[in-house]
């Protein structure tokens, strides 16, 4: 199936300023031969997690890149500079023309990488703009999104050229955290097209979580929309994976039952406090919770419904604690300041952390000096962190009497139920299975989208040049009425003329006939017309390189 895009100008400038600081080194007739097979970028097997290359013949004529460049004299050395640019040229727009762009994931998770490696590259929600607005500054990304959560860190991208686009994606996750570019490659995983799809889609209906069916994910994925809202690399499709995404996860959680049982980080994290406490001090110990956003609500409402009827909530401001106060009534929930919390760990024996500080709230130097807890809880006094980056700092571990848990940690919870996990799974996988047929389908009715435009562009560029012949044989005192019927007319002539073409290129994506007919017209219509060929905007980008050049 032949495919078309709209070729990215700004990427090609960006591209052609860094050939262009090199040409004596670079642009020199022997490397570009005029008649060169040259080798197309690799175009995604769609739905293939493999690659399939193919070749194309590229003719490149000096005397006539000479010839758009009018009538100006050059010496021999620019001649050669000139003519390796139209040679880049013709190769660039052949590459981003005739090859599709890939939707590609860059991430790591808490299956592939440890949360020492995840807290460095977590990206806080305030940063998404930012973060996006840098990804697509890179030369091969046109779009971008970052969904960053205590268990997973992963980059989506659509990428003009998937090996470069991931190339750029991951010298900048190292850039940004300081962990060298050989490591985030061992930890990471790479999906594209339909297998990045799919994983979104698992990810939003909590398959890929640590605890399956953990439902503040589809939160996460919602978040990541709204903070994509107005960022200008936050593009169609994009923002089309992940609104599909959200879809995914409400029919998921509606139509299976991968909601029941125990579904969030949080939950979990009771779970595990309770596997390594004495069952006899399940209703005795002293709980603290340290934050009380989210996930830290969770941990309260978790405690009440493992027996606990008192605890010590540490947060910023009490209007939040006050709030969980009132829905949960008969339970002691006592607020404290931030300025009380090492004072507060002195009496706990379970210390629950879930906020956003992005450096430890505990260390060795504040730990080690905290009274010994009580032998009828285990003499151990529990860290449990469920914060990426991570509250407690790794060196509190060295602390005697203290044992320190954090989101990796809670596999063991998990492993649990194993059996119960992949029948839900199954159930879950029909939904997701239907869902990326649709969305697969919506996003190859938009492979129409450019070769309507330029069909429109090039049916009004005719119009245009036969109105101005029309309008300069009718004389120069034309009535302004007269002028106007005439517009109208050529308006109305073409607009009738293109119903029916535009018609056979719409489509809506969910029928296969109707999609695959939409892309035939399209490569037909393209042939006819010359719209493939279309790069008169390159041409200008390359003059005006060389026009300042030789200035």
């Amino acid at each position: 199936m032949a495919i078309s895009s709209t070729f990215s100008a700004a990427k090609l400038d960006s591209l052609l300023m860094n050939y262009c600081s090199s040409s004596s080194a670079s642009f020199s007739g022997a490397y570009f031969p005029y008649q060169q097979q040259m080798k197309v970028f690799p175009r995604p097997n769609h739905g293939n997690k493999g690659m399939v290359s193919r070749n194309g013949g590229v003719r490149c004529e000096a005397a006539e890149f000479n010839a758009a460049l009018g009538p100006q004299k050059i010496d021999l050395s620019k001649a050669s500079a000139l003519s390796a640019l139209q040679q880049l040229k013709a190769s660039a727009a052949d590459r981003y023309t005739k090859e599709r762009s890939s939707i590609v994931v860059i991430g790591l998770s808490v299956h592939t990488a440890p949360v020492e490696m995840r807290e460095k590259l977590a990206i806080p929600e305030a940063e998404m703009p930012r973060a996006i607005g840098e990804l697509c500054g890179l030369n091969h990304i046109e779009e971008a999104a970052v969904l960053s959560t205590c268990n997973r860190m992963e980059i989506y991208v659509v990428a003009l050229s998937q090996h470069r686009g991931v190339k750029e994606v991951t010298e900048w996750m190292s850039k940004t955290s300081g962990i060298p570019v050989s490591e985030i490659c061992e930890h990471r995983f790479l999906l594209n097209n339909k297998d990045a799809a799919q994983h979104l889609f698992e990810v939003s209906a909590g398959l890929d979580s640590l605890v399956l069916g953990e439902g503040q994910i589809l939160a996460q994925v919602r978040q990541v929309v709204k903070a994509g809202e107005g960022v200008l690399g936050f593009g169609r499709n994009i923002s089309g994976l992940f609104k599909h995404a959200i879809t995914v996860g409400k029919r998921v959680r509606t139509e299976t039952n991968i909601a029941a049982g125990a579904v969030s980080v949080s939950s979990a994290a009771v779970e595990l406090a309770f596997m390594k406490l004495p069952e006899s001090s399940h209703t005795t110990a002293q709980m603290l919770v340290v934050g009380a956003g989210k996930m830290g609500k969770l941990v309260i409402k978790h405690l009440v419904a493992k027996g606990c009827t008192k605890m010590v909530v540490v947060n910023r401001s009490e209007e939040k604690v006050a709030a969980i106060r009132e829905e949960m009534k008969g339970v002691e929930i006592i607020y404290r300041p931030f300025t009380d919390m090492l004072a507060c760990s002195a009496e706990a024996d379970v210390i629950f952390t879930s906020t956003a500080s992005e450096t430890p709230l505990f260390l060795k130097e504040h730990v080690k000096d905290l009274p010994p807890v009580s032998s009828e809880v285990g003499g151990l006094r529990l860290f449990i962190d469920i914060s990426v980056p991570r509250n407690v700092g790794s060196c509190v571990t060295d602390v005697e009497g203290a044992r320190v848990y954090n989101v990796d940690d809670l596999k063991e919870v998990v492993a649990a139920n194993k059996e119960d996990r992949l029948r839900k799974a199954m159930e879950a996988q029909a939904v997701i299975t239907e869902e990326l047929k649709q969305f697969e389908a919506w996003r190859d009715s938009l492979e129409t989208v450019p070769t309507i435009k330029k069909l429109r562009a090039y049916a009004d560029r005719i119009r245009l040049a036969e109105l101005e012949k029309c309008l300069s044989k009718m004389g120069e005192d034309i009535p302004k009425k007269t002028r106007k019927a005439v517009d109208d007319l050529s308006r109305g002539i073409v607009n009738k003329l293109l119903h029916g073409p535009m018609q056979h290129l719409r489509c809506d994506g969910n029928d296969g006939r109707t999609l695959n007919e939409a892309l035939e017209n399209m490569n037909a219509l393209n042939r006819m017309f010359g719209l493939e060929s279309d790069l008169s905007l390159v041409e200008q980008k390359i003059r005006a390189k060389v026009e300042q050049s030789q200035k």
